[in-house]
């Protein structure tokens, strides 16, 4: 019997409401990009697919009236640049969490061997936003707070 392994994570699926607005607010805050859309190949229901890293990961978005949110937190790996990027980006993204507090550059999490922060989308799904990049990071952060 030949050995089974999966290759890679290829795609989470994400209620939304509206999936045309979701499509923005996922291409604004974390770059995404519609890769495929089923609706417009003829299956009524099927979401709209987006990619980052090139296509090789996927969120399928699906269009629900009664939307429950995903339980479960999607992270999303950054280098120290990109995390230090959307720690800049911010004030302007106006995220929130799952307890409704204001997503800050103050909100990260250090979890010893990766920093993160956590928000939610428009619909309730938690995302992540992590780097491994922890020494790196760490010393960047202590040199802005130097600095400030």
């Amino acid at each position: 019997m030949a050995d089974f392994r999966v290759r890679c994570l290829d795609h989470v699926h994400v209620a939304v409401r509206d999936r045309a607005a979701a499509i923005a607010w996922y291409r604004r805050v974390l770059g995404l990009e519609k890769q495929y859309d089923y609706t417009e190949h003829g299956d009524p229901r099927g979401p709209v697919v987006l990619a980052c890293d090139y296509g090789r990961t996927h969120l399928a978005l699906f269009e629900r009236k009664d939307v429950v949110p995903n339980p479960q937190v999607v992270a999303f790996r950054v280098d120290a640049d990109g995390f230090i990027a959307f720690l800049a980006r911010l004030d302007a993204l106006e995220l929130f969490d799952a307890q409704a507090a204001r997503v800050t550059a103050k909100s990260i999490a250090d979890h010893g061997n990766s920093w993160s922060v956590y928000f939610c989308d428009p619909d309730g799904n938690p995302y992540e936003i992590t780097t491994y990049d922890y020494d790196d990071l760490r010393a960047r952060l202590a040199k802005a707070a130097d600095g400030a």
